[in-house]
C-alpha cells in the first residue's frame, strides 16, 4: 500500500473515532443530566405494572445494590435510545460522502422513517402491550399467592419488550430495502405470505412472554407492517418502471 493510499485510510478512520466519541459524549451527557431523576423515571417506567398492584403490595428488591443498580441500567438505556437520533446522523455524515446521489434521495427518508418507527415500536409497547400483558400476569396466578415482583426482573422484561417492539416496527424499512436492492421480490414476498404470517407467530412466541396475549399483540402488526413493506415497494417499482417507460418513449 503507497503513502497516497494510507493517508485517505487514516483519515476515515480518524473521522469515524470523532464520530464515535461524538456519539458516547452525547449518551453520557444525556445520562448525567437524567440519572438524577432516575428514581421518578423507574416509576413512570413500571406504572402499568404498578397502577394494577393493590395498595397493600409493593415491589421488591432482591439485591442488596439492585435499588441502585437497576435505576442506574434504566437511566443508561434511556440515554442511548433518546440518542438514536443524532447516533444516526453521526453514521449518515461519516457513511454519506461515499453515496451516489439516487442512494442518498432513499437514504434520508428511510432514514427518517426508522427512527420514528422504532420510537412508535416502543410506545405501542408501553401504551398498549405492557398494560396488556402486566394485567394478564396479576390476575393469572393461583389464589393464596402473593404477586411481589423484583425491580430488576421488571425492568429486564420491560426493555425485552421495548426492543422487540422497536425492532419489530422496522419491518416495513427492511422489506423495502430488500426489494430496492434486488434481494427478492414483490411478487415472491406475496407468494410467501403464508409462511411470513406463521413466521411472525413464531418470532412473537420466542421474543415475548408465554401468553398467548403478548404473542399475538407482536405478531399482528409485524403483519401488517411487512404488507406496508410490500404495499411501498410496489409502489416505489411501479413508479420506476413508469419512469423508464416514458424515457423509451421518448427516445
Amino acid at each position: 500500500m503507497t503513502q497516497d493510499q494510507e493517508q485517505p485510510l487514516i483519515a476515515h478512520l480518524v473521522e469515524l473515532r470523532n464520530r464515535l466519541l461524538k456519539a458516547i459524549l452525547a449518551v453520557l451527557l444525556l445520562f448525567l443530566s437524567l440519572f438524577y431523576f432516575a428514581n421518578d423515571l423507574y416509576l413512570i417506567l413500571v406504572e402499568p405494572l404498578s397502577s394494577l398492584l393493590p395498595d397493600s403490595k409493593n415491589m421488591i428488591a432482591t439485591g442488596v445494590a439492585s435499588p441502585f443498580l437497576v435505576p442506574f441500567k434504566m437511566t443508561l438505556v434511556l440515554a442511548v435510545l433518546l440518542a438514536v437520533p443524532y447516533i444516526l446522523h453521526q453514521i449518515w455524515a461519516f457513511i454519506s460522502p461515499g453515496l451516489y446521489q439516487h442512494e442518498k434521495r432513499f437514504a434520508i427518508p428511510l432514514l427518517i422513517s426508522s427512527i420514528v418507527l422504532f420510537y412508535s415500536g416502543i410506545a405501542f409497547a408501553y401504551f398498549v402491550v405492557l398494560p396488556l400483558a402486566f394485567a394478564f400476569f396479576t390476575a393469572a396466578g393461583p389464589e393464596g399467592i402473593s404477586f411481589l415482583p423484583d425491580i430488576s426482573n421488571i425492568l429486564n422484561f420491560i426493555l425485552k419488550i421495548f426492543f422487540a417492539f422497536g425492532i419489530a416496527f422496522e419491518i416495513p424499512i427492511a422489506t423495502f430495502l430488500m426489494v430496492l436492492t434486488g434481494i427478492t421480490t414483490v411478487e415472491s414476498l406475496r407468494a410467501k405470505r403464508p409462511y411470513i404470517f406463521v413466521g411472525c407467530f413464531v418470532v412473537g412466541m420466542l421474543v415475548t412472554p408465554p401468553d398467548v396475549i403478548s404473542q399475538t399483540i407482536l405478531a399482528v402488526p409485524m403483519w401488517l407492517l411487512f404488507e406496508i413493506g410490500v404495499l411501498f415497494a410496489s409502489l416505489i417499482k411501479a413508479r420506476e418502471a413508469d419512469a423508464e417507460s416514458e424515457e423509451q418513449d421518448a427516445a
